[in-house]
């Protein structure tokens, strides 16, 4: 009996736990550090992962060029039922081997062959000499070395977008912080005037005024709330994170308050741009195609083998068992091209024109890439002064704010400069959180422009 009850218990149980509502478990939420979102990106992200595949095909395509020059061996199986045998037809004349006497007509017809044919046969090819094989393998192997520059270059744009992705996380969830901080504080204010209300030293609109800024503060979070839950699924997005997953940051932004690390970049110089490497292959694919224009002119050697055994018969039964015979061939292709209308005297100069295109395309990367540090360092420099006078404003601006309050609440001061104070210390917030996010923002395309991402 106990246990039937025992069974029971526990049916009751599993059923509970299958009707129930799912719960979120434990480990659909993930915390990342700024690192460890890059290294999940890396393996994630749509773009990164198209990259690494087209690096698996250019090596695919390395295979199949040197498959080329390799033995080519072709079978053939083919059974043919010669339904109307064809006719020919000679003249019918005397002393000629198929004179018939009895035949009126000046032309005797002939039918050449047989009802059921067979044959099983093999053929080898081998390429001895192509100029433009030799070539097309150098040409693949850059290919190859392009895709992995292009591979690079995807990881370095992947790196600078979740960087880019995660401050934003960081500097609004730091403003959501603040605001909520700037709320409590409101909130305290406008119990303190309500009770002084209640005491008759302040006015009613004394009240209304603080409640007023209440109510902006509550709609400001709130778009401060929404703002940030969309720049952490933004995030989640750009690292190919599943959506059913809640994201969390495990840094903070005074993490990467680093004013040494800032100093450090201002005074370093460009290393290496892949874009440059990116650009150096092209003009190697390109050569090696004028190279391969220019080799069409020289002849091509190939030899070939066949092997076929063949049979025929009148009757279907007897085609695989009469006697079948053997033939084989053994011989070369000389290819020797002489004349095609200039085509290849104009593929040739197309090439030259490119790799021209090419050099000046080098030289102006170059000279922009040094521009772009210039203007990377500019921008940094001014984002980390005007964020150093903004995080200074809004010092002072606390201070009003605080200074403000106590004059209201020692009667010598007005409701008003209160809420004028708690105005501008909010302006000031914003504007410092502005020039907070630019300086990181800055610091991101200077670490790019160096080639440091």
């Amino acid at each position: 009996m106990k246990t039937v009850i025992k069974g029971l218990a526990i049916t009751l149980l599993l059923l509970f736990q299958l009707v129930s509502p799912p719960q979120l478990s434990a480990q659909n939420t993930v915390v990342f550090t700024l690192e460890e979102a890059i290294s999940y990106a890396l393996q994630n992200n749509p773009d990164a992962k198209n990259a690494a595949l087209e690096l698996l095909a250019s090596k695919a395509i390395i295979r199949q060029n040197l498959a080329s020059g390799l033995p080519q061996i072709n079978g053939t199986l083919d059974f043919t039922y010669n339904a109307a045998i064809p006719v020919i037809f000679l003249p019918n004349i005397e002393g000629t081997p198929f004179f018939d006497p009895n035949n009126s007509a000046d032309v005797v017809e002939l039918r050449f062959g047989v009802d059921f044919q067979s044959g099983l046969g093999v053929r080898v090819d081998q390429m001895i000499f192509d100029g433009s094989y030799f070539v097309g393998l150098k040409a693949a192997k850059t290919l190859n070395i392009l895709t992995a520059f292009d591979k690079e270059k995807a990881e370095i744009d992947v790196r600078e977008t979740i960087k880019k992705a995660y401050f934003t996380v960081l500097v609004n969830d730091e403003r959501r912080r603040i605001f909520e901080v700037n709320l409590e504080r409101v909130e305290t204010l406008l119990r303190e005037t309500e009770a002084l209300y209640e005491a008759g030293f302040v006015e009613k609109i004394d009240v209304s005024r603080t409640k007023v800024q209440r109510n902006n503060l509550k709609t400001e979070l709130d778009k401060i709330v929404a703002a940030t839950a969309i720049s952490v699924e933004v995030l989640k997005l750009q690292m190919g994170l599943p959506t059913d997953y809640i994201l969390e940051v495990a840094e903070t932004i005074r993490d990467f308050n680093n004013l040494a690390e800032v100093t450090e970049l201002l005074t370093a110089d460009m290393t290496r741009r892949v874009e440059l490497d990116q650009l150096k292959t092209n003009m190697d694919l390109t050569r090696l195609d004028l190279k391969n224009n220019q080799i069409q002119y020289m002849p091509n050697l190939n030899a070939f083998l066949t092997y076929n055994r063949s049979g025929a018969s009148l009757a279907l039964p007897e085609l695989y068992r009469n006697d079948w015979f053997t033939a084989a061939f053994i011989g070369f292709n000389l290819s020797i091209p002489i004349f095609d209308g200039f085509s290849k005297a104009a593929r040739i100069q197309q090439n030259r024109v490119q790799l021209r295109q090419l050099e000046n395309q080098q030289n102006f990367l170059k000279r922009s890439f040094e521009v772009e540090v210039y203007q990377a360092k500019v921008n940094l420099r001014n984002s980390v002064a005007s964020l150093q006078l903004q995080a200074e404003n809004m010092e002072l601006a606390l201070e009003v704010f605080e200074m403000a309050k106590i004059k209201f609440q020692e009667g010598v001061g007005s409701n008003l400069e209160v809420v004028d104070a708690d105005s501008a210390l909010k302006e000031a917030e914003t504007n410092y959180f502005a020039a907070l996010y630019d300086a990181l923002i800055a610091k991101v395309d200077l670490e790019k422009a160096l080639g440091l991402l």
